[in-house]
């Protein structure tokens, strides 16, 4: 039950199906839950064998990682995760008093009660499969920082704005004051999952080094 061999590639593809269509290990907002999880994984895992994994690893290291002071109890890694990781149960040794699963000793009725569950999973599957796939997006906001109070932030926000990517839509953005007299640009942009890589837009981002000192994640959400 839950997250095992996370150091290993076979428990890293589990982490990142999990968090195909999550930002968390449990809920949505960050905890102890992703601390432990952290702790387990090691190091961070490859972007491009595990983007979902990668991403997450990213963000809860962006916000001290092992040491992130998150609300909740922390516990093994194995306590969470898919329940559909605990190991397969043994099917049972069959019983030719539990073949009849209707509890009809009539061969014929039986044949037919497939046919018509045979016929209504096809029928399902057809509309399963005429419906629009839905594309995954997520809400990011970016905290650009930049190197000085003397740093041009309209010249800086015009230069993220400037980077173009199918799938990326940037939003609202403000400056938010960091002390002795620095602002930085917090950015909202809103990506399409399988098409824009947060972590490659970030490193885009900081190849303005004229202007941009660094890049962190303020938040990350799935819509």
């Amino acid at each position: 039950m839950g997250f095992t061999a996370l150091d290993k590639d076979s428990g890293l593809s589990t982490l990142n199906s999990f968090l195909e269509e999550r930002s968390y290990i449990e809920g949505y907002t960050a905890t102890q839950a992703d601390v432990a999880v952290f702790e387990a994984v090691k190091t961070a895992p490859n972007s491009e064998k595990f983007p979902h994994a990668a991403r997450w690893y990213k963000h809860i290291a962006a916000h001290g990682g092992k040491g992130a002071n998150f609300p909740g109890t922390k516990k093994a890694a194995s306590a969470y995760g898919p329940a559909s990781a605990a190991a397969a149960p043994e099917p049972a040794a069959e019983d030719e008093n539990d073949i009849d699963l209707f509890g009809s000793d009539d061969e014929e009725e039986d044949a037919e009660k497939a046919a018509e569950t045979a016929r209504r999973l096809e029928e399902y599957n057809k509309k399963k499969a005429a419906k629009p796939k839905t594309i995954a997006k997520s809400m990011v906001i970016l905290d650009v920082k930049p190197w000085d109070d003397e740093t041009d932030l309209k010249e800086m926000e015009k230069n993220v704005r400037s980077i173009e990517k199918d799938g990326l839509v940037w939003g609202t953005s403000k400056l938010v004051a960091v002390g002795f007299g620095i602002k930085k640009l917090q950015i909202t942009a809103v990506v399409e999952d399988d098409k824009v890589s947060v972590d490659e837009l970030i490193e885009q981002i900081t190849e303005f080094e004229d202007h941009v000192q660094s890049v962190d994640i303020q938040a990350f959400n799935k819509l």
